[in-house]
């Protein structure tokens, strides 16, 4: 039996936790999972709000949940979690995301996932009036910057984050770990020229039919799977999709809780009946739609790690890709690029990959091979590792 002595109490900000968060719920609770299977050493508390906290179910018994049910960027995250993080004790805690409280007791690491917030920041980008979203971006700069600097460690998931970190807040470098995300093991048992995804002449009459239905697919069909915020470029990938689908033959589907950012994509382009907005589905749907799809596009224009386009590859699909920030370098010659601020370029580019199945395939074979390069265990490993750094 380990010694308590040298045991530690590792708190995780889980406030996250899960698929309904995006990028950042997927990361948070890959890195608990991963964390259960490797350490059996360290006590962990796990920080949940009421809506995740029955989500999430432990299976190491070193592994226990706390409520903490404070909204994130609010004034209860800055006013009582610190005093939760101070009642429990915790030797360390690690936040997966910038908004760490000013005031907290305990050495912290902190994860930092992109700097979009400073680098592409525009008022469509908000509710908020002029003033208030003023006030807002200033406290996101103090908190950010604050965090960085009492840090004990930073974890950037790329290295074009932690570039992005150095300069614009000259954060210590001997501090940051670049640390990748993971990506998805490979979904299809065919590879290659025999894998089971092809351009379809139309998907009625296969299993997923009614699938199709309840979408209102009845077309091969191009897939984007993320949220709406203007940085995501879906109204440039829109004006592209109709100008390179004069034909009608082609559907793209969306897929994104319908919030205010897609539905005032909706109501823009709600005379295409060629463009479907699905709306969130369920984990069993989205495989079906990816696995049906003819090529997946991710026209983003800044990311700090892009994971997407690597759980499209996990698929057989082949990607085609905007060349900002980080996407080159996680990505490789496992994507087609183009430049995002062009619809030009993209008509261009997603109509170069339709029209060559050669290059399709080489792209899902690229695809399959660059994934391997991409762990959640070892992104939990290098983690864990922080931790006792620190």
């Amino acid at each position: 039996m380990e010694s308590k002595k040298n045991q530690l109490r590792i708190g995780i900000d889980a406030r996250f936790y899960g698929p309904r968060q995006k990028g950042l719920g997927r990361y948070v609770q890959k890195l608990i999972e991963d964390l259960e299977e490797i350490d059996s050493k360290n006590q962990y508390l796990v920080f949940l709000r009421k809506e995740n906290y029955a989500d999430y179910r432990p299976k190491n018994s070193n592994f226990k949940k706390v409520l903490a049910d404070y909204k994130w960027y609010g004034l209860s995250e800055q006013i009582f979690f610190p005093f939760k993080i101070w009642q429990s004790r915790v030797d360390l805690i690690h936040f997966p995301h910038f908004n760490v409280p000013l005031i907290c007791s305990a050495p912290f690491v902190v994860t930092i996932h992109d700097l979009i917030l400073k680098k592409f920041a525009p008022r469509r980008a908000s509710l908020l009036g002029p003033v208030r979203y003023w006030l807002k971006n200033l406290g996101y700069s103090l908190v950010i910057r604050l965090a960085l600097k009492r840090a004990g460690k930073i974890i950037a998931v790329s290295n074009y984050t932690k570039e992005d970190v150095l300069k614009y807040f000259k954060a210590g470098p001997e501090k940051i770990e670049v640390i990748y995300e993971g990506a998805p093991e490979i979904k299809l048992k065919v590879r290659g020229p025999k894998r089971k995804i092809a351009i379809l002449a139309s998907p009625a009459g296969r299993q997923n039919s009614k699938l199709f239905e309840k979408y209102n697919i009845s077309k091969p069909y191009l897939l984007y799977v993320g949220n709406a915020y203007p940085h995501k470029n879906l109204e440039r990938l829109i004006l592209a999709f109709n100008q390179l689908n004069q034909d009608g033959n082609l559907q793209l589907v969306l897929v994104g809780e319908l919030d205010y950012f897609y539905r005032r994509l909706q109501k823009r382009f709600s005379d295409r009946g060629r463009v479907v907005f699905a709306d969130f589905v369920s984990d069993s749907d989205l495989a079906a739609l990816y696995q049906n799809a003819v090529l997946y596009v991710f026209p983003s224009l800044c990311e700090g790690f892009g994971l997407p386009p690597l759980e499209a590859m996990a698929y057989g699909l082949p990607v085609v890709c905007s060349d900002s920030s980080c996407l080159p370098e996680v990505l490789g010659e496992a994507a087609k690029y183009f430049n995002p601020e062009s619809v030009d370029d993209m008509v261009g580019k997603i109509s170069s990959v339709l029209g060559n199945k050669n290059l399709q395939e080489r792209l899902v074979s690229n695809g399959f091979k660059r994934i391997k390069k991409y762990s959640w265990r070892q992104m939990a490993e290098k983690t864990l590792k922080t931790y006792l750094d620190l």
